[in-house]
């Protein structure tokens, strides 16, 4: 069936002059150092327990570590910029210098952030709001010659779950992405990565739609897209888990979206993600 995955337009990612194979799927292990995230919050507090981390991402297969220093789950706490680039830019540093050739993302949704992480050793900025929540963003990414994940976002983390409402949720993203790819591009932005947003200001059915049709997302942008379903309650709430107990349901999500197009996925089951990958691989080579 490898006739009808949507083919993307790009085959390499530069990640300032480390070039990122995207012809197969890859795997972005998540590590967050925020003490309050949904699912891994506080685990990660320590220099040692970053390196664990990221040392285990890279063993298992991961191709991109994610790091973030700021909760966006709904209803998190606001911090500032300057505590966010706290935490962030002194493990950029310490990964960069202990795994010098592995690709660092940085979650962020602040221009500040993005900056000094870059120039403490970020490869890829990931930013949650798609440029919505600082204006100066785009702007920032471009000058700094990263690539840039784009996510679709409705509302701010704070009340986007509260009764997100859509027309037709799968046309209302690529409007979004439309408008933003072209200011991007039109600032000099060669590496886009679109990311749906799944979660983020969308109920159940919403991101479910997105998943079905989201190859529909592939084919009109030609651009790789990130698919972030770990452990998130789209899978709870239809399997009746809570996050710890999702990961059957989340390699299932993770294999609908790869076979829609999917190019990365951002998880935090870096081994059993990557297996996933593989497996997908090898089966699209089947006639």
């Amino acid at each position: 069936m490898s006739q009808d995955r949507p083919a993307i337009q790009k085959k390499y990612i530069n990640c300032r002059g480390k070039l990122l194979d995207i012809s197969v799927p890859r795997v972005m292990g998540i590590l967050n150092i925020t003490p309050d995230s949904f699912y891994d919050g506080g685990r990660y507090g320590s220099a040692d327990a970053v390196l664990r981390r990221a040392e285990a991402i890279l063993e298992e297969g991961g191709d991109v570590i994610d790091i973030g220093g700021l909760s966006t789950r709904p209803g998190a706490a606001e911090i500032s910029a300057e505590e966010e680039a706290g935490r962030v830019v002194p493990v950029v540093q310490l990964l960069r210098q202990r795994f010098p050739e592995a690709v660092l993302s940085v979650d962020t949704y602040r221009s500040q952030v993005a900056e000094q992480a870059v120039n403490a050793g970020a490869d890829i900025i990931n930013d949650i709001s798609g440029g919505t929540m600082d204006p100066q963003m785009f702007g920032t990414v471009a000058r700094l010659r990263v690539p840039y994940i784009l996510m679709h976002i409705q509302g701010v983390p704070a009340t986007m779950q509260e009764n997100p409402q859509y027309d037709d949720v799968v046309k209302e993203v690529c409007f979004y992405f439309s408008e933003k790819t072209d200011r991007l591009i039109r600032l000099g932005v060669c590496d886009i990565i679109l990311d749906p947003g799944y979660g983020f200001g969308k109920t159940v059915g919403h991101n479910f739609s997105l998943l079905k049709r989201q190859e529909l997302i592939v084919r009109a942008f030609g651009l790789p897209l990130l698919a972030g379903v770990s452990r998130k309650s789209m899978v709870n709430r239809v399997t009746g888990t809570g996050p710890s107990g999702s990961l059957a349901g989340t390699i299932a999500a993770s294999m609908i979206a790869l076979q829609n197009g999917a190019t990365l996925l951002r998880a935090h089951d870096v081994k059993d993600s990557v297996q996933a990958a593989k497996l997908f691989s090898y089966y699209r080579t089947i006639s």
